[in-house]
């Protein structure tokens, strides 16, 4: 087990200092970031760590292994339960990042209606865009107005309208902002006079897919909560067990080792075809 411990300290500072060692080449050529590595950074944006790097959650993510291997060995000495929970705490600051940015991204869904309607209520007020977008950091829905004040800052120091919608386009991470966001350039560089209407019936549609969405998602709750309860039950009853001398010896053999390993793969695979089942389809952003 010291042997596990080892390894994964020996890893975790390698990866720290991997960075200082060798830095990246500075004329390298710029490559656009994965599909995952766009997802990851979305999710932080919308956690409220967009400024947190990366690297750093890397090193959340080794220290939050070792100790919870380290208490899985303490408390069970079996080393397969103690590689487990190493991988479960590794996994712990990921799945927090993404279920604090699936909540964000619902609240700002049911809200995005309100915030289309103050645009055209300034519009038809004869507010300019810039001041029209940056007022909703002060009247705007509570769970955006520190997106809108942060761009309204910005604008107001650089006075460039269109860097400052990239800035407040990476800040919220939605394909439903990005939109509203694209159309408000869009009038600001062409013009015209539809642009009131254009923001109505995109709230409209918008307050329909949300109401649609918030009913589908409570008559699916129930596959969510029986996927979490499937999962948590066995290894509830396994950390119960362990209480028994008996039951630490014979999960330490190899055949123990194999039942446990066998037992994560079958949870895992049996959750993510659950969740997968009753999560319904995101909308990806087009307009980056």
């Amino acid at each position: 087990m010291s042997l596990v411990v080892g390894a994964l300290l020996g890893v975790g500072l390698l990866l720290v200092v991997a960075p200082i060692l060798w830095p990246a080449n500075a004329g390298a050529v710029e490559r656009r970031p994965s599909a995952i590595g766009r997802r990851l950074r979305d999710d932080l944006s919308l956690a409220g760590l967009a400024d947190v790097p990366l690297p750093v959650i890397l090193i959340v993510c080794v220290v939050i292994s070792v100790a919870l291997g380290a208490i899985a060995h303490a408390v069970m000495q079996v080393p397969t339960i103690t590689v487990v929970a190493a991988l479960l705490g590794a996994a712990a600051a990921p799945l927090a990042i993404k279920a604090r940015a699936d909540r964000r991204r619902a609240t700002n869904r049911s809200v995005w209606p309100d915030v289309v309607d103050h645009l055209v209520a300034s519009v038809r007020s004869g507010m300019p865009l810039p001041e029209s977008v940056g007022s909703l950091g002060s009247l705007g829905p509570a769970s955006t107005r520190p997106a809108f004040a942060k761009f309204d800052a910005e604008y107001q120091r650089t006075g460039n309208f269109g860097r400052c919608l990239d800035a407040l386009k990476a800040t919220l991470a939605d394909p439903v902002s990005d939109r509203i966001l694209e159309t408000l350039r869009m009038a600001r560089e062409v013009g015209g006079t539809e642009l009131t209407a254009v923001l109505r019936s995109l709230a409209g549609y918008l307050r329909e897919d949300a109401a649609l969405r918030a009913e589908v998602v409570a008559r699916q709750s129930w596959i969510r909560n029986a996927a979490r309860l499937g999962v948590a039950a066995p290894w509830a009853l396994l950390v119960v067990l362990s209480s028994r001398p008996e039951t630490l010896v014979a999960y330490s053999s190899p055949a123990g080792a194999v039942l446990i390993v066998v037992g994560v793969i079958v949870t895992v695979v049996a959750y993510l075809s659950m969740t997968a089942l009753g999560r319904l389809p995101e909308e990806r952003r087009w307009f980056r």
